[in-house]
């Protein structure tokens, strides 16, 4: 299986952020206030596009209320499709040329990783959006913070649900070899053990692998009670499609990624009754959100818009409190939680993990609903 590499930033970078560590105070000529966005900024982006439009809905409403001490907030967007080759550099740019306050990202637990080598070294608040990977802050780095609750405890919840439904019987557990899913999938298994589970086979296959008849096949052929499946959104849609096209009735598991708009659009029917950690649920006081973000852009925010547009809120809050001071801004968003947004509650633990509790959820007809007991 293939291992998430930590890739060593290149010397030049390096000097540069080694030089950077000192406190940053606003210039008196500042005329508007940068956030970094470390994420694609194209709305049409399989995977980062709804938390784009989500990040510049709420830098469009902190703005219409004021901005900071009526000086404009602006994302400051940078990506790259090799985040671990050219990303690093753009990181680096929006801490040191773009001199950004604050940076949002990544899109999921490499990119997140890559971001927090530079903040570590600029001092420089990180809230990530999109990523559930824990080893982010057992890094230590103390101006990381993730909005999402980290892996350990989506896996708890799934594992408990699976052993309630499947008992002693027989299922199996098919993860695609990505950083992200092999992280998951590590902690499922543990949970597993937790509770006296095997699984009868676990299954590893590449990921954006484009034939999977042949696992599907056997799978299905082994006739289990449930199969677990743990992958990105894409990777997901080819494995549902294809268990429920060659007739398997049995149920579903996944990962979060089953909650992404991109999946639901995708799988379609097959979606329908998969079983996966609820990490966003509109209530009554997001319909606000829900409603403009529908409104806007034509279909309704996945957990990853909604903690983007969270992340944004917060952060905007922070700055309002602590004034252009990245120590005292980094203050700020630690003594904000616990907050609530449309996502619930945010509150840090001692290394910046959100700890809030979660459910699951399934699909009722094309969309994510709370799991019903």
């Amino acid at each position: 299986m293939r291992r998430f590499r930590r890739a060593l930033l290149p010397l030049a970078v390096l000097c540069l952020v080694a030089a950077g560590g000192e406190e940053e105070r606003a210039p008196p000529d500042v005329r508007e206030v940068r956030i970094g966005y470390f994420g694609p900024s194209d709305p049409a982006h399989a995977v980062g596009g709804d938390m784009w439009r989500a990040a510049r809905m709420a830098v469009e409403e902190a703005n219409a209320r004021g901005g900071f001490r009526g000086k404009p907030f602006r994302l400051v967007s940078h990506w790259s499709k090799d985040p671990w080759g050219t990303g690093i550099a753009r990181v680096v740019r929006m801490a040191y040329t773009d001199r950004v306050w604050a940076i949002l990202g990544g899109i999921d637990g490499p990119s997140t990783h890559l971001a927090e080598q530079v903040v570590a070294k600029a001092r420089l608040v990180l809230i990530s959006p999109g990523s559930t990977d824990r080893s982010v802050n057992l890094a230590h780095v103390p101006w990381m913070f993730s909005c999402l609750p980290g892996d350990p405890i989506l896996a708890g919840a799934l594992a408990a649900e699976i052993s309630a439904r499947v008992g002693k019987e027989p299922f199996i557990l098919v993860s695609t070899d990505d950083h992200d899913a092999h992280l998951f999938a590590t902690e499922l298994m543990k949970c597993f053990t937790g509770r006296r589970m095997v699984p009868r086979h676990h299954f590893v296959c590449r990921k954006a692998a484009r034939d999977v008849n042949d696992l599907v096949t056997q799978i299905v052929h082994s006739k289990p009670a449930a199969v677990v499946m743990v992958a990105g959104a894409s990777d997901s849609v080819r494995l549902v499609t294809s268990i429920r096209g060659k007739g398997y009735a049995g149920i579903l598991f996944g990962g979060p990624s089953l909650g992404r708009r991109h999946f639901l659009r995708i799988a379609g029917a097959a979606a329908e009754g998969v079983v996966f950690p609820l990490l966003y649920s509109p209530r009554r006081t997001s319909s606000k959100f829900v409603g403009t973000f529908e409104h806007r852009f034509g279909c309704a925010p996945d957990y990853a818009a909604a903690h983007t547009y969270d992340a944004v809120r917060l952060l905007v809050e922070a700055i309002r409190e602590a004034g252009l001071d990245r120590t005292r801004i980094r203050d700020a968003v630690r003594k904000l939680s616990p907050w609530t947004g449309v996502t619930g509650t945010v509150q840090w633990d001692a290394l910046g993990g959100n700890v809030r509790p979660v459910s699951l959820a399934t699909i009722r007809d094309g969309r994510v609903v709370p799991l019903a007991r």
